[in-house]
């Protein structure tokens, strides 16, 4: 039992070890792209959302990648047991006369119940669809040449990941 713990907390380490934060990727990026052309950038990631010309003839570009969803599933909470699943009563009245001017009357009842103690499950929170994506805005020079890039949002990765933007530019 004590080394099937240990084993498990090595495993987590490991896992968790393995997740990168915005803040990687972000540095990653920068480290990459700064002074690259924004065109290869887009060739390789897709295309902008947006750009926003500036006075000196650079640009602001708002991109976004890395689309997806997935349904998280809903939160159940198990609240007592549920109530018998059948029940019946019967009554049975017979009437007999067994002599003149003799009337005897016997009534019986049986109640049977079937018990299946099954548990109640209540819903805490329901199921979601959540969207995954990576955002960043790139700006350029007037000859197109990136000189700042800085993630703006980042969702939760897909994987056991912290960050969508590091699963997508691969940070080591």
């Amino acid at each position: 039992m004590k080394w099937t713990r240990i084993a498990l907390a090595l495993a987590m380490g490991a896992a968790l070890a393995g997740c990168k934060t915005t803040e990687e990727a972000s540095r990653a990026l920068r480290g990459k792209w700064i002074g690259q052309k924004a065109d290869d950038f887009f060739i390789e990631h897709g295309p902008p959302q947006s750009r926003y010309e500036l006075e000196d003839g650079g640009a602001i570009y708002t991109w976004r990648g890395g689309e997806t969803s997935y349904v998280r599933p809903a939160r159940v909470q198990t609240q007592g047991f549920s109530q018998p699943i059948s029940r019946s009563e019967r009554t049975v009245t017979t009437v007999s006369n067994p002599a003149p001017g003799t009337t005897i009357t016997r009534t019986r009842s049986t109640s049977t119940s079937f018990r299946f103690a099954m548990p109640t499950s209540v819903i805490v929170q329901p199921a979601q669809r959540v969207e995954l994506f990576c955002e960043a805005q790139i700006v350029t020079d007037a000859q197109g040449i990136i000189t700042s890039v800085r993630i703006n949002r980042d969702t939760e990765g897909a994987g056991l990941s912290f960050s969508r933007c590091a699963e997508l530019f691969g940070t080591e």
